[in-house]
């Protein structure tokens, strides 16, 4: 199992399992949800939208992930960005 840090207090299902990389797209995880794959806290949930908060572990099988609090530096927050960065040396690193 690993920490998967959000930004905001609760996040979606779906969207989570993109993030924590167990899926890699919406197609899929709407596929392994339905399928009744994916347990949240050692039940199985087949609602996509359901609401995770910190705490949650959400796995896939043996594959695992834990909804944590992000720290400062975990996400790009375009809000608060540099404005001195250069996107286009970014894009051709």
């Amino acid at each position: 199992m690993y920490d998967v840090g959000i930004k905001d207090e609760t996040i979606k299902l779906g969207q989570f399992i993109k993030l924590a990389n167990l899926v890699e797209t919406g197609g899929e995880a709407k596929e392994v949800i339905a399928a009744g794959n994916v347990t949240v806290n050692g039940e199985v949930d087949t609602r996509r939208g359901k609401t995770l908060r910190h705490g949650d572990v959400v796995c896939i099988g043996s594959n695992c992930a834990k909804v944590t609090a992000a720290e400062d530096d975990d996400y790009f927050d375009e809000a608060t960005a540099n404005d001195d960065f250069d996107y286009e040396k970014w894009r051709n690193m």
